[in-house]
């Protein structure tokens, strides 16, 4: 069982960018094996997809409340997704987190919570105005 990390967070202000990193503590993942996404939850709202990466790599896909601003890529070498997040507004305020689903087809990207089998902790990212 992969034990997913997040790191980059932080304060930011609105227009600004942010890039997030998704990796396995124990150093096991391997992104062949698993779909990966971004979900994010802001305060008194349910954990909502925000965009994710397909085990072949070649399939994206991403909320439209993000599309054309954040963009998802790994790092097969350093077995490491990231989230660039630009033009960032205070809606996209909350605690970011990473998911892992291993059952997930090879070139699908998972939307439902309830597919991913692990998750990070999460990483606070706050947009002023």
């Amino acid at each position: 069982q992969v034990q997913l990390v997040e790191s980059g967070g932080g304060l930011v202000q609105a227009g600004d960018s942010l890039r997030l990193s998704c990796t396995d503590s124990g150093g096991s993942l391997n992104l062949y094996l698993y779909a990966m996404s971004w979900f994010r939850q802001a305060p008194g709202k349910e954990r909502e997809f925000v965009i994710g990466i397909s085990k072949s790599g070649r399939t994206t896909y991403s909320a439209d409340s993000v599309n054309g601003r954040f963009t998802i890529y790994r790092e097969d070498a350093k077995n490491t997704v990231h989230l660039q997040m630009n033009t960032l507004n205070p809606e996209d305020t909350g605690v970011y987190y990473c998911a892992a689903d291993r059952a997930a087809e090879f070139t699908r990207v998972p939307l439902r919570r309830s597919e991913y089998d692990a998750w990070g902790q999460g990483t606070q990212v706050t947009v002023s105005s």
